[in-house]
């Protein structure tokens, strides 16, 4: 892409972006919904002004590890320990049920290929953590208990989602899979999900030290972008998702998260030197703030863009049967995951509609399956019916829910 075309790209994005957002605020929509139909407008489905990039999508990811960590400085680890098991049961059962419904519907009542029915199962599986906690964060609930249970199997769900990639994956290219090799992939995320947090708090209190003495402005804020797209890189390479790194980064230098490693050990005054300082999330979350505000809608008017509503046969017969089959297995298996935990009703049904969004998640699992050559057009074309409807729903269900709640 020639510069000047990019520039003219990212202006569009940047202004239907804020333009869409605040038409949808200003009507009591979530704003992530007006930044998805922005897309929707703008890209394939409609004008064509902008086509998912590789350029753009790489913006768009910058948009999503902010916005993660962002969700990470908010995240009370204690807070989530004591929510127990109930975002794992969410996200096991949220995972499997998709899975196993969508494989059974494919195989043996549409008669589809096994692997087709693989990577179908795998595509409903997926869980846009982006959007559901944008959502969330619109209709002010982020803070909420159900919120902090979604979160934490919404991550846990991206997890499980790059093992099952993985797996399939292997599956399509060798014909058999690699038990010990997806473990292997399994382990690194864990080990990474352990001790990345604690590395970073480490990096917090020595950017913290330096940033208090710094003879220019800007070290905090330069030192924390930096370590966040160093964590993001680490956990790719380790073969977690990148979003992963952002959001144990910001885990690490907010507020909530604190250890004491270093007296532990002996060492009080190296404990004292290397903690960051209770003030520095405040200041960090202040000098982030405008640039996440300005990447994180890149990446969800990207989701729109990715949409080609275009590549649709919406003559055919089979896109639609299958496409609405899949579409009530698809709501079906994530709302019954909140019903497996013991919470109040209300929380209940606010977990399972938090769950449902697709996103980005299940358009990577779709275009895989695509390029590969496992999926023919009609069921991919189905496939993106379900991801449109599944990413664009869901947002308004909630909004629905909680209003009729409040009432």
């Amino acid at each position: 892409m020639e510069l000047h075309q990019f520039f003219l790209y990212l202006a569009i994005i940047l202004i239907a972006a804020r333009l869409f957002s605040e038409i949808a605020g200003r009507h009591g929509v979530p704003a992530v919904i007006g930044e998805l139909l922005a897309g929707l407008l703008i890209g394939p489905s409609l004008l064509g002004w902008v086509s998912p990039d590789a350029t753009m999508k790489l913006l768009a990811e910058i948009g999503i590890i902010l916005l993660l960590f962002e969700v990470g400085m908010d995240t009370d680890l204690f807070r989530l320990a004591r929510s127990g098991l109930k975002p794992i049961i969410v996200a096991v059962v949220g995972f499997l049920l998709p899975f196993a419904l969508a494989y059974a519907l494919c195989r043996w009542v549409f008669g589809l290929d096994e692997l087709v029915a693989l990577f179908i199962g795998g595509t409903l599986t997926a869980t846009s953590i982006g959007i559901t906690v944008r959502v969330l964060d619109d209709i002010g609930r982020r803070q909420s208990d159900e919120a902090q249970i979604v979160i934490g199997a919404a991550v846990l769900d991206d997890i499980l989602g790059v093992l099952a990639l993985a797996f399939l994956y292997q599956f399509s290219v060798a014909g058999q899979v690699s038990l010990a090799a997806t473990g292997a992939v399994g382990l690194y995320i864990v080990l990474f999900m352990l001790l990345a947090p604690f590395v970073a708090k480490l990096a917090g209190g020595i950017i913290d030290h330096y940033d208090q003495h710094a003879a220019t402005p800007g070290l905090l804020i330069t030192m924390a972008l930096a370590l966040i797209l160093l964590f993001s890189w680490l956990a790719h390479a380790l073969g977690a998702p990148l979003i992963m790194g952002g959001f144990a980064a910001g885990i690490a230098l907010s507020q909530h998260f604190r250890f004491q490693i270093m007296h532990r050990l002996g060492l009080p005054a190296l404990d004292r030197w290397f903690a960051p300082s209770p003030r520095l999330a405040h200041r960090l979350e202040d000098q982030m703030r405008p640039l996440i505000h300005t990447f994180a809608p890149l990446f969800f008017v990207m989701v729109g863009v990715s949409l080609d509503l275009n590549a649709v046969d919406w003559s055919s017969a089979r896109v639609w049967m299958l496409g609405g089959a899949l579409i009530a297995v698809a709501f079906v298996g994530k709302l019954a995951a909140g019903f497996f935990i013991r919470e109040p009703r209300f929380n209940q049904i606010a977990i399972g509609l938090a769950m449902i969004p697709r996103g980005e998640v299940g358009l990577i699992f779709a275009q895989l399956g695509l390029t590969q050559g496992i999926l023919d057009a009609e069921t991919y074309a189905a496939l993106l019916i379900v991801i449109a409807l599944t990413t664009l729903a869901p947002p308004f269900l909630l909004k629905a829910y909680y209003a009729r709640a409040a009432g």
